[in-house]
């Protein structure tokens, strides 16, 4: 496996990877670190020969690894060969689809995605919202309308489950 062939891999699986990793840490930063370490690990062993069957799933074991370690407050990478238990395509998509979401989420207008965050990842009311960000509460609910209908427009291309999934947050 080339370098560049490693590189585009680690660059369309880092967030899924972040994703599953901190689903089993539970901190964005130890999730970070789990899939820096364990991409690392797996590239220095590619790097001396070794070609997995499926870099796809075997970098998901080395994550899954790395952040049970990690998060269980040991400090360095256990060899890959320790646990190589197969991780379930459940875990991986689910993995995939929550990057995809978040990605999409990104990619909103600052005010919008702040809005829009501050409702559903911090649970505010749309009130508190307003107070919170100085703004009128018609104007939250213009910014939610906005999220909405930027998110199903993002989403509908890249996953059409996840609508049917999204439209009981509406």
């Amino acid at each position: 496996m080339s370098g560049k062939d490693f590189e585009k891999a680690y660059r369309r699986l880092f967030l899924p990877l972040c994703m599953y990793a901190l689903r089993i840490t539970g901190d964005t930063s130890l999730a970070q670190d789990a899939v820096q370490q364990a991409v690392e690990a797996v590239w220095l062993r590619t790097a001396d020969g070794f070609e997995p069957q499926d870099l796809r799933a075997y970098l998901y074991i080395a994550v899954r690894n790395e952040a049970t370690h990690l998060s269980d407050g040991e400090s360095r990478f256990t060899p890959l060969d320790a646990d190589t238990t197969a991780v379930t395509d459940e875990q991986i998509d689910t993995s995939e689809r929550d990057a995809r979401i978040w990605k999409a989420i990104g990619s909103l207008s600052p005010r919008c995605r702040e809005v829009f965050l501050l409702s559903k990842r911090d649970g505010l009311s749309n009130a508190q919202i307003a107070e919170k960000m100085a703004i009128s509460v018609k104007t939250v609910e213009n910014q939610m309308t906005k999220a909405y209908a930027a998110l199903r427009q993002d989403l509908k291309r890249s996953l059409p489950d996840v609508l049917y999934m999204f439209s009981f947050f509406v």
